[in-house]
């Protein structure tokens, strides 16, 4: 029945909106690097500039227990073909959101193409990109609808940014932003300093930076040296508006209450696995076949003696959210906001903690260092205990392993 009924909605969208009109204006930009100018300081003046194509549509994906959620989010299109987007990106929504990685001085010519809605081809929603926290020169890519263009369905827009600030940020759809993004419109985003591309041997302030070395931020003490990184999101849905939404039924705004709390779009043990999970969609009627759906993990895996980055950022329309890790594993903030932790007069600000606490659209970095930490397995978790639960199937949601292995 529910074959039956995604074929019809299927033909329903292409006699709505014809096959012809769909293709036709998708059609993403870029324009090459050929000024000659070094901007990111990797030494190379002929790739400043980059290009990432996304596209908004809706899809599935499966909670830790097993249940499927209908979503709304972007897809990875970089690569195929203009006149192919609409056949790649249908039903093909991640969560959370392709991640975005750039380097402090590169151009970014970032396309978004509307694909539509396969299974609610009565929504005529436009969508856009908001990169949370960037210093927009100009409000026209900013994404807010207010005082930005959005992308109606089968059109795209070309962002561009000029990216000048290092840190973690993240990008979500702000067009009904509470609806979008409960529905799953949102993803980890974060920009690598210039500090990383210095020459072997530089000295910073007694810190003698090598070729390869990383950083947070442009420090210039190699306070934010790091060995290896991971993005911690913070996400919950509430299951009811998300069943609501897929069977055409008014969305309980004002009754949201989210019950499966997410790390990178996984509760635990799903946190876990390193692997690429797929939804179970064409199973269960909808689609032809099971797509890969949940990409990010949030395994965190370190050799004893290393420094661990944690992106930590939160897309939480409902909640505040606090993690903290078992005894023995130690917590540095040294951003937050996308900002390194300094005084007015450079005095180092960031400290120790034992647990962090983020609201919707917050952003720090955490480095632990792993010198004094013995080798073993480690939890990160929510101090908000009814949310260590997959609905309620107990032993899950916001938590996952930090596994310190003998140098």
């Amino acid at each position: 029945m529910r074959r039956l009924k995604y074929t019809a909605i299927l033909l329903m969208t292409l006699l709505l909106f014809g096959s012809a009109p769909i293709y036709g204006d998708i059609v993403s930009q870029f324009v090459p690097d050929t000024d000659g100018i070094d901007t990111d300081g990797d030494g190379d003046p002929n790739n400043d500039h980059v290009f990432a194509h996304l596209a908004a549509g809706d899809g599935f994906v499966n909670m830790a227990d097993g249940k499927l959620q209908y979503i709304f989010s972007f897809s990875d299109v970089t690569g195929v073909m203009d006149s192919m987007v609409m056949h790649h990106a249908m039903l093909a929504a991640n969560f959370p959101a392709p991640t975005l990685v750039f380097k402090e001085g590169q151009k970014v010519y970032l396309s978004l193409s509307n694909v539509g809605m396969v299974l609610r081809p009565d929504l005529f929603d436009p969508h856009s990109v908001h990169w949370h926290g960037f210093p927009n020169a100009a409000p026209v890519f900013d994404g807010v609808p207010d005082s930005s263009i959005t992308i109606n369905m089968g059109s795209t827009l070309t962002y561009f940014y000029n990216v000048v600030e290092p840190g973690t940020f993240m990008y979500h759809c702000h067009v009904e932003a509470t609806e979008h993004m409960q529905m799953g419109m949102l993803g980890n985003l974060w920009v690598l300093p210039k500090q990383n591309n210095l020459p072997d041997g530089t000295n910073l302030n007694g810190f003698t930076h090598h070729t390869g070395y990383k950083y947070a931020y442009n420090d210039g003490d190699g306070s934010t040296y790091y060995d290896v990184g991971y993005p911690i999101q913070f996400h919950s849905f509430d299951p009811t508006f998300h069943d609501a939404s897929v069977s055409v039924q008014p969305l309980p705004f004002a009754l949201m209450e989210d019950k499966y709390a997410m790390l990178n779009g996984r509760g635990y043990p799903q946190t876990t696995d390193p692997n690429v999970l797929y939804n179970t969609a064409a199973d269960e009627g909808y689609g032809e076949m099971n797509l890969p759906s949940q990409k990010v993990h949030s395994l965190i895996t370190a050799t004893q003696g290393q420094k661990v980055l944690l992106r930590m950022s939160s897309l939480s329309v409902t909640k505040h959210f606090t993690v903290t890790t078992t005894l023995g594993v130690p917590m540095k903030v040294v951003g937050k906001g996308s900002r390194l932790l300094r005084g007015p007069d450079g005095k180092d600000t960031s400290y120790l903690t034992s647990s962090i606490t983020l609201g919707g659209g917050e952003a720090t970095d955490v480095i632990i260092d792993t010198t004094d930490v013995e080798p073993g397995t480690y939890v990160l978790y929510t101090t908000n205990l009814n949310y260590l639960s997959n609905d309620q199937e107990d032993f899950g949601g916001m938590m996952t392993e930090i596994v310190i292995s003998a140098p």
